[in-house]
C-alpha cells in the first residue's frame, strides 16, 4: 500500500475512511486500527483491519503494522497514544522521515498536563526522539505546531489540514426559537479537562436568571464515574432543575440539532479541545466562550472569528457573530478539506 494509516478506532475514523473511499483511490490506503469506541461502525476489508483487545490479535496487529510501515511511501499516525507504536518507531528511526503525525491535542498536551511520574518519564524518553524526528506535522492550528517545536524540538514540515469530517461546516436549518430561556452548553464530554466545576462557578452569578445549563457527559475517558457524579451533584446543588446533565450518547444528526438550540456555549478547557463542537456552533452563529490562553483562541482571532473570553463572562448577552458563519463556511468547507488531503497524499 502507498499510504498506511495507524489509529485507534475513535469516532473520527469511520467517516474519515468513507471520505477517502469516496474521493481517492482506496486501493492505495491501508488502515491498521485497534479497538475503540467506534468499532461497530467499521467494516473490515483487505484495506481495513481492526485488532481487538486480545493478546494474539494485538501481536498480529503490531507485526502487520511494522511490515506495512516499511513497505509504505507514507505513514499517517492519527494521534500519538500507543506506546508500542512509539517504541517501534524509536527503534526504526529510518521510518520517521515518512511519518505524518495528525495532532489530536491530548497527544501533544500530555507534556503540559500529565503528572511527572516515572511512567511519564519513560514514555517521554521515547516520545521526545520520535516527535523530534517526524517528517511532517498535520494540524490547522499553528499554535499547536509551535508548541511541538518548543517542547519536543520537532523538525517536521507543517501541513495544514482540518483533519476530520467532524470539523467540516454543517449547514443546518435553525428552528424558530419561541422559548424565553437562555440555553447554555457547558463542555463537550465527561473528561475532567472540561473543568466543569470551575465553569459552573463562573455561572453562579446568573443562577437566578432564566437559564438552562446543558452538560454533555456521555463521552469521556473510562473509569470517571466518580468525577461525573461529582459534577452532577454540584450542578444540581447550585442550579437545581436548571442544570441538565446529558448522559446518553446522541447520533450525530440529533446532536447537531441540539447544538442548534444552544444560545451560549462555554468550553473551559486549558488546552486546545472540543474543536468539532466549537466549529459547528460558530457556523450556527452561536456565542462561544473559551480560554484566551489556548492555541485555538489565537487561531480564531487570526481568522477574524469573534469569540468570547470565559474569564470576561460578565453577562449572558449574545456576541455579534454574524460574520462568523461565513468565515467558518469558507475555511471548514469540504472543498478545502479535499484539497488539503490531496496535498498530503500526493506530496
Amino acid at each position: 500500500m502507498k499510504i498506511v494509516h495507524i489509529s485507534s478506532c475513535d469516532k473520527f475514523l469511520p467517516p474519515y475512511i468513507e471520505f477517502i473511499r469516496k474521493h481517492f483511490d482506496f486501493s492505495e490506503h491501508q488502515f491498521f486500527l485497534t479497538s475503540g469506541m467506534a468499532d461497530s461502525l467499521i467494516t473490515t476489508s483487505n484495506n481495513v483491519s481492526l485488532a481487538n483487545r486480545g493478546l494474539l490479535s494485538r501481536l498480529k496487529h503490531y507485526k502487520n503494522v511494522l511490515i506495512g510501515m516499511h513497505k509504505a511511501e507514507k505513514i499517517i499516525l492519527h494521534g500519538l497514544f500507543d506506546i508500542r507504536i512509539i517504541q517501534m518507531l524509536f527503534f526504526t528511526p529510518w521510518l520517521l522521515k515518512k511519518c505524518h503525525w495528525v495532532m489530536w491535542g491530548s497527544d501533544l498536551y500530555v507534556y503540559q498536563f500529565s503528572d511527572r511520574d516515572n511512567t511519564f518519564k519513560r514514555r517521554e524518553f521515547f516520545r521526545k526522539f520520535v516527535i523530534k524526528n517526524f517528517g511532517f506535522l498535520i494540524t490547522y492550528i499553528p499554535g499547536d505546531a509551535a508548541l511541538a517545536r518548543e517542547w519536543y524540538k520537532a523538525k517536521g514540515q507543517v501541513l495544514e489540514c482540518i483533519m476530520y469530517t467532524s470539523n467540516l461546516y454543517k449547514d443546518h436549518k435553525l428552528d424558530v426559537d419561541t422559548s424565553q430561556s437562555i440555553n447554555i452548553q457547558l463542555g463537550n464530554s465527561a473528561d475532567p479537562s472540561n473543568e466543569h466545576i470551575d465553569a459552573l462557578e463562573k455561572l453562579l452569578k446568573f443562577k437566578n436568571e432564566n437559564i438552562n445549563i446543558y452538560v454533555p457527559l456521555s463521552y469521556g475517558p473510562a473509569g470517571l464515574s466518580t468525577y461525573t457524579e461529582n459534577v452532577i451533584k454540584q450542578g444540581k446543588e447550585w442550579f437545581g432543575k436548571k442544570f441538565k446533565p446529558m448522559l446518553s450518547f446522541m447520533p450525530f444528526d440529533e446532536y447537531l440539532h441540539f447544538l442548534s438550540t444552544v444560545d451560549i456555549a462555554i468550553f473551559n478547557h486549558k488546552r486546545q479541545q472540543a474543536m468539532g463542537n466549537t466549529i459547528a456552533l460558530l457556523g450556527l452563529e452561536k456565542t462561544v466562550y473559551i480560554r484566551s490562553e489556548t492555541t485555538q483562541w489565537e487561531f480564531f482571532h487570526l481568522k477574524g472569528i469573534k469569540i468570547g473570553d470565559i474569564n470576561q463572562l460578565n453577562s449572558l448577552d449574545k456576541i455579534d457573530v454574524k460574520t462568523n458563519s461565513e468565515i467558518i463556511k469558507k475555511y471548514f468547507s469540504e472543498e478545502q478539506y479535499l484539497q488539503q488531503l490531496k496535498n498530503i497524499f500526493t506530496q
